[in-house]
């Protein structure tokens, strides 16, 4: 039997106790706030506290590569990708599983060049085989089961290409 992916999370987010954020907003936890992104390298503007449309922008850019809802608003799942460098309270995702989220994992597939069929939002064989080939790259567990590894295996093809 294979083993499954972890799912330990190092960072909760009721630990953090940060405010929400978002455009207007300045002070101590934009500067941090800054500083995180600039880290993540979604920002690199000036470390000074206001969080205008660059700040902005840069929460975007964030929030999709950690398939975060694009709102530009920092609540407590972006601070918790900030803060992990990963995607956070991501579906276990396998065959037989359906909706927006596998168009989404299919969608990061076709970028990544592992998936060349049409984007459907089926998780049947042609995507556990993209899966367990995006896996095998990775040097993850190719067991075709897209777990916390794998998302941010995931995050970083989208880091690479600008976003999807």
């Amino acid at each position: 039997m294979l083993a499954k992916e972890s799912t330990q999370i190092s960072v909760k987010p009721a630990q953090l106790n940060k405010p929400v954020l978002q455009i207007g907003n300045s002070g101590a936890a934009v500067k941090e706030l800054q500083q995180l992104l600039t880290k993540r390298f979604a920002y690199n503007g000036a470390i000074n506290g206001n969080f205008n449309e660059e700040v902005e922008f840069a929460v975007l850019v964030f929030q999709n590569w950690m398939f975060l809802k694009e709102d530009g608003v920092v609540g407590q799942m972006t601070w918790q990708a900030l803060y992990s460098g990963a995607p956070v309270n991501m579906p276990v995702l396998k065959r037989g599983a359906k909706g927006e989220i596998v168009i989404t994992l299919q969608s990061v597939l076709s970028l990544s060049g592992d998936f060349d069929e049409e984007v459907n939002g089926i998780f049947g064989p042609r995507t556990e085989a993209a899966v367990r080939s995006f896996q095998l790259r990775s040097g993850l567990l190719a067991d075709g089961i897209v777990g916390e590894k794998t998302w941010y295996g995931l995050s970083k093809v989208r880091q690479q290409i600008g976003g999807c």
